[in-house]
């Protein structure tokens, strides 16, 4: 059974960092693409950060230069490091993989900047 499970999450005040984890189970986690995503009261989820299996990242334009996504494969773990933030990064964060035609998703974890 593939479980993500997020960490990390809480109140920060702006220009502050936060790292977020996501732990993975019941996946050859080094064989997957994995991705960050967040979803702000009242809009669509959207994609924030994505790594590939090969270590190719990838950023949202309105998070590059000030959030990181990593992996360690022997954790089975995939990290969001965040610097900087802005109220506008307020959001519940999810990460996600993509097995075959399947998505699975973390239960979220709150994130909230203040001003």
């Amino acid at each position: 059974q593939v479980q993500l499970v997020e960490s990390g999450g809480g109140l920060v005040q702006a220009a502050g960092s936060l790292r977020l984890s996501c732990a993975s189970s019941g996946i050859r986690f080094s064989f997957y693409d994995m991705g960050w995503y967040r979803q702000a009261p009242g809009k669509q989820r959207d994609l924030v950060a994505t790594i590939t299996s090969r270590d190719i990242t990838n950023y949202k334009d309105s998070v590059n230069g000030r959030f990181t996504i990593s992996r360690d494969n022997a954790k089975n773990t995939v990290y969001l490091q965040m610097n900087s933030l802005k109220p506008e990064d307020t959001a519940v964060y999810y990460c996600r993989t993509d097995i075959g035609l399947t998505n699975y998703w973390g239960q979220g974890t709150q994130v909230t900047v203040s001003s």
